[in-house]
């Protein structure tokens, strides 16, 4: 059965978890999350590199040991290394780490203390009181893991979207190249672009007698085969997916499509206005009495109840029915209204390639700027640079420009946000960057009205540009800050400040509600993608689909504008 990326990331960073258990040396336990971080963002599978002789040595952040190891896993699936570590660790213990409020000091302080060890006695503890008994929690501290326990059951079984993509889309080239398969389509919350997706609804159109259902549950990474029918059938994949797949008729497919697609609040809302007209609409199509007067594409069936197309990433029933009423459909941002980057990193901090390479890696996606933003000094463990290095790199960067053609390289810097809301670095060297970019690196677990000052504050600096990840959540392994968006949001507005949405798959942040409330508000926003090798300025799609969902249009968008342009809106 066929190793993804994903997988090999997976064990990557379960190794680094451990490790981190384990009170490991910081740096090997950030090779391992960097080496993570390579895989996932490869453009091609680790196997098809290994077959075609690839020295995956040469990859940036990956050396022999870490190449070796990587190898082991796509052949075999596993790695005796992880065995090891894992033999040495109660099981249940690194699942910890994935609840709001404990990071790894914690566990083994709970594991020490309390003999918790895993999540059923670790919510024993919580509701016994025992926790904030310990040094170093609180009753507050409780609450918080209390609350992260009970949300984190409905999250487990959900599997990041670009996880499910590298799922999804060998599995529709394999039913595609089915004999007689005519369109196969991915719907439910996957077309809809949500972060995070339960399961995979497949559609397909097909000749009469075309072998797709045989074909379907014949596929090699079929674990479980939960039924099969003429047309319908529902597998489990070995990774614990569940794919359901439907073979409709094309003169059903658009109805189906919109059927499956949901959401389901849409999708009633839309069947609602059906009643209203005296038309009854379902997965078969649209139907007057009992003809069928539409249901060949989606775009028929929003024309029945007196709606244009709305684009599936809209459909939750939060507002874009009625939009669509009034003619008010936002038109979305694209990926290639996209003129530049404006968080990258490059070797000089935490980074696997020069900025020159950087550089030619942006013009080649047609870029016409991006902009070089290393850590600050306050990120030691991502070798940030003091001032010192800073104004080095001002200069390196002054002369790069004065070689390159065809694209600008911006002198800027992810700059830590302190406790006290100080930047980490000092305005003389601030003042001589084309831009900065705010972050939030330490401290995650302040009370909200802190954590929230703490920002207001930095942006009270009228060298802040950027809040980068605004709440430094991290997909399924840490919660994001409590904060008060609303008032961060009015504070960025009133001093002309931009919120990052980052396109990292493991961020997505600003989330899609937080994407709508900064339009709601008039605040800006940047799409960017917080890359450390040429490879992840690919994930700028990803922030896309996020500021799609959250009705964000171009206009809305700085880094759809030329540099003169950002220029002016950067300016306070």
């Amino acid at each position: 059965m066929p190793v993804t990326n994903s997988d090999i990331a997976e064990v990557l960073n379960r190794i680094a978890e451990l490790l981190e258990l384990e009170g490991a040396n910081p740096f090997r336990i950030r090779a391992y999350r960097n080496a993570a971080r390579t895989v996932t963002g490869l453009s091609r599978s680790i196997g098809s590199m290994l077959t075609e002789g690839a020295d995956l040595s040469e990859l940036p952040g990956i050396g022999k040991d870490l190449a070796a190891k990587i190898t082991e896993i796509s052949e075999t699936g596993h790695l005796r290394f992880l065995d090891e570590i894992e033999g040495r660790t109660p099981p249940g213990l690194a699942k910890l780490l994935g609840v709001p409020g404990l990071g790894p000091k914690r566990v083994q302080a709970l594991y020490t203390a309390l003999g918790v060890d895993d999540l059923d006695k670790l919510a024993a503890a919580a509701k016994a009181g025992k926790l904030r008994r310990l040094p170093g929690f609180g009753a507050k501290s409780e609450e918080k893991i209390l609350r992260g326990l009970k949300t984190r059951g409905a999250e487990e079984h959900r599997m990041a979207w670009s996880r499910a993509e590298e799922v999804a889309l060998p599995l529709v080239d394999y039913l595609t190249a089915v004999r007689g398969v005519k369109q196969v389509t991915v719907a439910g919350s996957y077309r809809r672009h949500r972060e995070t997706v339960g399961d995979l609804d497949i559609l397909a159109t097909a000749a009469e007698g075309a072998p797709v259902i045989e074909r379907f549950v014949a596929y090699e990474d079929v674990a479980e085969v939960v039924s099969q029918g003429a047309t319908r059938s529902t597998v489990v994949l070995r990774n614990g997916l569940q794919v359901d797949l439907r073979v409709v008729r094309a003169a059903s497919y658009g109805a189906a499509l919109h059927y499956f697609t949901g959401s389901k609040a849409h999708n009633i809302a839309v069947r609602k206005m059906g009643v209203a007209k005296g038309l009854k609409i379902n997965e078969y199509g649209v139907f007057k009495g009992e003809k069928r007067i539409a249901g060949r594409s989606e775009k028929e069936v929003y024309a029945q109840v007196g709606l244009p197309y709305i684009e599936p990433e809209l459909r939750e029933n939060q507002g874009e029915i009625e939009a669509a009423r009034r003619k008010g459909l936002p038109k979305l941002v694209r990926l290639e209204d996209i003129k530049g980057d404006l968080h990258t990193h490059s070797k000089a901090s935490d980074g696997h390639a020069s900025i020159a390479e950087m550089a030619e890696a942006a013009k080649s996606r047609g870029y016409a700027y991006f902009a070089v933003s290393d850590h600050s000094k306050k990120v030691t463990i991502a070798h940030g640079l003091d001032a010192k290095r800073l104004a080095r790199q001002v200069d390196q960067i002054d002369r790069l420009n004065d070689e390159l053609k065809g694209i600008r390289v911006l002198k800027s810097v992810e700059v830590d946000i302190l406790e006290d809301g100080r930047l980490d670095l000092p305005d003389s060297i601030l003042e001589r960057l084309d831009l900065r970019v705010c972050a939030v690196h330490s401290k995650f677990d302040l009370p909200r009205d802190k954590q929230t000052e703490r920002i207001i504050r930095a942006m009270d600096n009228p060298l802040f540009n950027v809040l980068a990840h605004p709440t430094g959540r991290l997909i399924g392994s840490r919660a994001a800050c409590e904060i008060d968006m609303e008032r961060v949001m009015k504070a960025a507005q009133e001093r002309g400040c931009i919120l990052e949405v980052n396109a990292q798959p493991e961020r997505l942040d600003l989330t899609d509600l937080h994407c709508r409330m900064a339009k709601d508000l008039g605040v800006k926003v940047v799409i960017s993608t917080d890359a450390h090798s040429t490879g992840d300025l690919g994930l700028l799609r990803f922030g896309i689909s996020q500021a799609r969902r959250g009705w964000l249009e171009a206009e809305d968008v700085i880094n759809t504008r030329s540099w003169r342009e950002v220029a002016k809106l950067l300016r306070r």
